[in-house]
């Protein structure tokens, strides 16, 4: 893994756009402050990268993030790390209209910041020098026609993260992909409550045949083990964002369909070697990375399950 990694580094330093060196008085340290609850694993394999990106480039590097989804905390994160005037900015972007002032900050203080994850529609009016992640409304879109191959005509989006504009744009995309009826189940993050309402769900509409989770442990596994409880196993077509172990395990059982890899490993790692390597000569990949989608079916899931385990994928 990190010699594809570092592969990738060296292809992107290919294409790089000269840029001013980071200014004299900053400090060589890098914070990343995202949304990423601590309850998600979809965050703590962000962290991994954003680790291991510190290690190999030698640099210090701080993650940040609220304890709940919470725009007024992020923001407040965001201005607190402007304040220490670090070498370099990496931030998700979940909700513009709440985070925009305290990017603008940033880069206002020539602090080079990068977005990750969410926000690549906005990212560079922001003026953020790239995007690592993947387009949501695409992703959704792959995925809704995906799951309209496998026969699905009436479907549920369970957002898990009401208030997350980039969960809005994976059920948009589902939903225009799909073609067929599409109701956006919203939850939270409890993987009980989730269990509970698509039970409920799956009960109150009985023509429901497919249902896509927008995160993998906290919605795709309580949405597998909701449909088991329905005795709709097999009848129900079930499939994810993201990946978590469990989750891969259902999909090589034949118990859920895909899961959509946006390898968020890579948009932890990236971002902090991009930022180091700008800090060190001034250089930054001309254009936005796209990390994903990649869809995960029962053919490919254990060659992954490890690797999630591990927190890697």
């Amino acid at each position: 893994m990190k010699s594809y990694l570092t592969g990738l580094v060296a292809a992107a330093a290919l294409t790089v756009a000269a840029l001013s060196p980071v200014a004299a008085q900053q400090s060589s340290r890098i914070i990343v402050v995202t949304h990423g609850q601590a309850n998600d694993p979809f965050w703590s394999v962000v962290k991994n990268g954003v680790a291991e990106a510190g290690k190999d480039m030698n640099v210090q590097v701080d993650y940040r993030a609220p304890e709940t989804f919470d725009m007024v905390s992020m923001s407040q994160l965001i201005d607190a790390a402007v304040n220490q005037k670090p070498a370099g900015l990496v931030v998700s972007i979940p909700d513009a209209s709440a985070l925009t002032a305290s990017i603008q900050k940033a880069v206002a203080a020539g602090i080079p910041v990068i977005s990750m994850n969410s926000g690549s529609d906005v990212s560079k009016k922001l003026g953020a020098m790239l995007h690592v992640g993947q387009d949501e409304v695409e992703a959704g879109r792959i995925a809704g026609a995906k799951l309209k191959e496998l026969g699905g005509k009436v479907g549920l989006c369970v957002n898990q993260e009401v208030g997350n504009v980039s969960l809005d744009l994976r059920c948009k995309g589902f939903t225009d992909g799909f073609g067929g009826k599409v109701t956006v189940l919203p939850v939270t993050n409890d993987p009980a409550d989730v269990r509970a309402k698509v039970k409920a769900a799956l009960a109150a509409d009985a023509s429901v045949d497919t249902v896509l989770a927008l995160g993998a442990g906290t919605a795709g596994e309580p949405t597998v083990a909701a449909v088991k409880d329905a005795g709709k196993t097999g009848a129900v077509r079930v499939a994810t964002f993201d990946l978590s172990a469990g989750f891969l395990k259902s999909v090589a059982a034949g118990e859920a369909v895909f899961a959509i890899d946006q390898q968020q490993y890579l948009q932890g790692y990236l971002p902090v070697a991009f930022l180091a390597l700008n800090a060190k000569y001034g250089l930054m990949p001309g254009g936005n990375v796209p990390s994903g989608p990649n869809l995960i079916t029962k053919e490919k899931a254990n060659q992954v399950i490890d690797l999630s385990a591990k927190g890697i994928r």
